[in-house]
């Protein structure tokens, strides 16, 4: 199971990619799909109220764990 370690941005502050601990990057599309299949572990798939899936990180009180605060690439 991979963990993601680092994110992409795009201007807006939205994920658009993901770095995975084996260096693979993957689009934010591909890896909400492999979270949905536990691929990914210490994420799970919300949905927005206009409908739209993301990733968010499993809740457990580390601010560091937040998709938001890892490491940009």
């Amino acid at each position: 199971m991979s963990k993601i370690v680092k994110v992409k941005k795009n201007p807006q502050g939205d994920i658009t990619d993901v770095m995975l601990d084996n260096g693979n990057v993957c689009p934010i599309k591909e890896a909400i799909s492999m979270a949905k299949d536990n691929l990914i572990e210490g994420v799970n798939v919300g949905r927005a109220k206009n409908g739209r899936e993301y990733l968010r990180g499993n809740p457990n009180g580390a601010e560091s764990d937040n998709l938001d605060n890892k490491p940009i690439f």
